[in-house]
């Protein structure tokens, strides 16, 4: 499966410290050895999988969709305002 990174996700990870940006990537290789591994959302969500993980004490949430042999890395971020944001870019890039 090819990798996708939307700009939303690219630019949070280039903010991030070194460490944070390896522990990302050791997730994002995980997903895409396993893309079901996130939990599939419903509702206005829908097609959009949620995986977590924890680095120092904080948690993060990593949006994803699979699609036919792609796997696309919407969004990165903590939890708040994390499915609010999802939402309106879903709403700003998706028919």
């Amino acid at each position: 499966m090819e990798e996708l990174f939307a700009p939303a996700f690219r630019r949070f990870v280039k903010k991030q410290s070194l460490p944070l940006q390896l522990a990302i990537q050791d997730e994002v290789d995980g997903i895409g050895d396993n893309p079901g591994i996130g939990e599939e959302k419903k509702g206005d969500l829908t097609g959009f999988r949620v995986h977590k993980f924890r680095f120092h004490q904080q948690e993060y949430l990593i949006a994803y969709e699979v699609a036919k042999a792609n796997l696309i890395f919407v969004m990165i971020g903590t939890h708040e305002n994390f499915y609010r944001d999802l939402k309106k870019y879903k709403k700003e890039f998706q028919p």
